[in-house]
């Protein structure tokens, strides 16, 4: 009877610590994980973090404000899986958006919130310096907006001088936002949609990809509404044409392109 009950204990113990464990080996995502499971990561061999940069900006009447952000930790997810040895930082939500006062650019629509692109700066410094001082050896910026690209190819060009005496560097990777803007374009042109339908905000093409990661933060009875307001009402494009399958075309090109940029950089000589 001591025998079995021992045994019952046993694996009722193992039972209840499965669903913790498979969270854990699943998970890529750093704000998930305890910090003996990210000590644990890095010991085998997850030396690889990928930052993701989102924005808290306007995207028109008909998608959610925190599309940028949405969008760069799902997206960074699932390219963290495609490498195999990476893990995904919080999300970096607040960017440069415009002059607060008198406010330009998206600062005049309500709901964006801007910081100074000196601040910008010197969070991702200070994030990539903490995950440096934690073991990670590869700091990948991906930044969804394009906004503030220069601003990252200065942060990991000043990053890259502090760090040079160790073996620890950051990568900007270029490709993540570049592929928004050309393959997934061009699959979209290669499905009949106008480069008018497309635009260049809040259209079909910004908008689908939005809608293939989470169709919640869309509201498709507001796009007439959005092609008919234009810039007015916060968009630069038509988004009628916007479907979560026409988003999944660059899901794919963003996760492939992108995978394929950091194990190049990754993996070139120091």
């Amino acid at each position: 009877m001591l025998k079995s009950s021992w045994l019952a204990a046993m694996l009722w113990l193992v039972c209840m610590g499965v669903p913790a464990l498979a969270h854990a080996q699943s998970s890529v995502y750093v704000e998930e994980l305890t910090t003996q499971e990210v000590s644990a990561a890095l010991r085998a061999g997850k030396t690889t973090v990928l930052i993701p940069i989102g924005g808290t900006e306007q995207n028109g009447p008909h998608m959610a404000i925190g599309k940028h952000n949405i969008r760069a930790k799902a997206l960074a997810g699932k390219i963290a899986l495609s490498l195999g040895n990476a893990l995904v930082a919080p999300v970096l939500n607040y960017t440069p958006e415009g002059n607060i006062d008198p406010p330009t650019e998206h600062m005049g629509f309500a709901g964006t919130i801007s910081i100074s692109e000196d601040t910008f700066k010197n969070i991702l410094l200070g994030t990539a310096r903490s995950l440096k001082k934690h073991g990670f050896v590869d700091v990948v910026l991906l930044g969804d907006s394009g906004n503030y690209q220069k601003a990252l190819a200065a942060v990991a060009a000043q990053f890259n001088r502090e760090a040079a005496a160790s073996n620890a560097r950051m990568h900007y990777v270029a490709d993540y936002y570049r592929t928004t803007q050309t393959a997934y374009l061009d699959a979209l042109k290669a499905k009949g949609l106008t480069t008018a339908e497309i635009g260049t905000h809040a259209g079909s093409a910004d908008t689908s990809l939005l809608m293939a990661i989470d169709s919640t933060l869309v509201r498709p009875e507001r796009f007439a509404d959005a092609a008919r307001g234009g810039w007015k009402s916060g968009t630069l494009g038509d988004p009628r044409a916007s479907s979560a399958a026409l988003g999944q075309l660059g899901v794919d090109a963003v996760v492939k392109i992108t995978t394929d940029a950091i194990k190049k950089a990754t993996t070139a000589p120091r």
